[in-house]
């Protein structure tokens, strides 16, 4: 049963935003550097090798991860062979504002995905909470001068972007939906082990793929090595635990709306990067961000 939104869960759920607005600038800064298929592989390759000092024993033979095997392929198909891959990919040709607008769906396709697939009753309370939350969003997107998003144009990338929310809100409904053992799920270092595992070998066969129908290179480097550092550490292993608890904790419709800080986050980023000041409408969008949130989560 879902708890109250905490504090505590609060700050647990806004972490994983923070550290995925820096993988998508990383991202896009290391574009030129290694294709997108094999930059998801070698950043999830790398967090295993991290993860499996601690959590080893589950890839034993008999282990629990064997005996729910299904059920943790689907999650790694969705969470890390789907997922960061497509937005890795839309990045190679979308704009980081065409990127961060389509990926502001997120609440709205956790609310639907759950209310289609899994039950999940949608109040008004949630409508009018995601409904406030987008429009913080295209607050930091036009800069609060709202004409600037006549001037957005979709291009195909763009598509991949939209296939990764649902990706996203699939997986963070599954998340909910504890099925595995209760050690399992209380080891979380085993838990996302197990996603881990088979998230390798359908991000292994994209890559495969890649290499195989592009002209795929890999200009290694410093810079490469700790973009790759930075994107496992972070965005990979401390955000998907911070956002698996979050999720058990308050569901997938509440957690949905701490994914649109993302933008909010980006955009605090780019202008520390730039060195320039926050202005007034980064204020405005927090408050309607957090607006959303704390009205959907109203009981």
């Amino acid at each position: 049963m879902n708890q109250r939104l905490t504090p505590a869960t609060a700050l647990l759920l806004a972490l994983p935003p923070l550290l995925w607005a820096g993988n998508a600038v990383v991202g896009r800064l290391v574009h030129d550097l290694v294709p997108p298929m094999t930059l998801n592989f070698l950043r999830w390759a790398l967090a295993f090798l991290i993860l499996l000092p601690l959590a080893y024993p589950v890839l034993r033979r008999g282990s629990a991860m064997w005996l729910d095997w299904k059920r943790f392929a689907l999650l790694g198909l969705l969470g890390v062979g789907c997922y960061n891959a497509l937005q890795y990919l839309a990045l190679q040709t979308s704009t980081p504002l065409n990127v961060t607008l389509v990926a502001s769906s997120i609440p709205v396709w956790m609310l639907v995905v759950g209310g289609l697939f899994f039950g999940q009753r949608i109040s008004r309370q949630q409508i009018a909470g995601a409904l406030m939350s987008v429009v913080g969003v295209l607050v930091v997107l036009s800069r609060g001068q709202w004409a600037l998003l006549v001037e957005v144009r979709l291009v195909p990338g763009d598509v991949y972007v939209l296939l990764a929310t649902l990706a996203w809100a699939f997986y963070s409904w599954l998340l909910s939906q504890p099925k595995e053992t209760p050690e399992l799920r209380r080891d979380w270092a085993a838990f996302l082990m197990a996603q881990i595992f088979f998230g390798l070998g359908w991000s292994g066969l994209s890559a495969a793929g890649e290499w195989t129908l592009t002209n795929a290179h890999i200009s290694w480097g410093w810079p490469l090595a700790s973009a790759l550092l930075y994107v496992a550490v972070g965005p990979a292993v401390i955000a998907y635990r911070c956002w698996g608890m979050g999720v058990q904790r308050v569901g997938p419709a509440i957690a949905g709306f701490f994914s649109n800080l993302t933008p909010l986050f980006a955009a605090v980023l780019s202008a520390a990067f730039l060195g320039e000041l926050p202005h007034l409408y980064h204020a405005l969008a927090f408050l309607l961000i957090v607006g959303g949130i704390v009205v959907s989560s109203r009981r």
